[in-house]
């Protein structure tokens, strides 16, 4: 009994560690001038196995619609975190908005 307490509580602090040290990571390109309005596209980016193989990846060019002037924001959201840790890391997505 004494052994599966014990191991209870390991998977709690393994359970809780997890989730305090992981971060939402965000990083922004601004293509020529960067976003002139407010119009925004968003799109998710799908990798496997630890964000190591790209499944679906947003292509930021095509998501502008032939804007010159946009900027790319890419993060990992509370969402995308939960469903990464969820499948412990082997469905990593993330979130692409390109605003124009």
């Amino acid at each position: 009994m004494k052994m599966i307490i014990g191991s209870i509580k390991m998977m709690a602090v393994l359970f809780v560690s997890t989730i305090l040290f992981t971060s939402c990571y965000s990083y922004t390109t601004v293509v020529n001038q960067g976003a002139q309005g407010h119009e925004e596209v968003t799109q998710w980016n799908n990798y496997i196995f630890w964000g190591l193989a790209p499944v679906g990846v947003s292509d930021a060019k095509y998501m502008s619609g032939g804007a010159e002037n946009y900027t790319v924001n890419t993060k990992t959201t509370f969402v995308n975190g939960l469903l990464g840790g969820l499948t412990l890391g082997i469905y990593t997505p993330t979130k692409t908005t390109v605003t124009k």
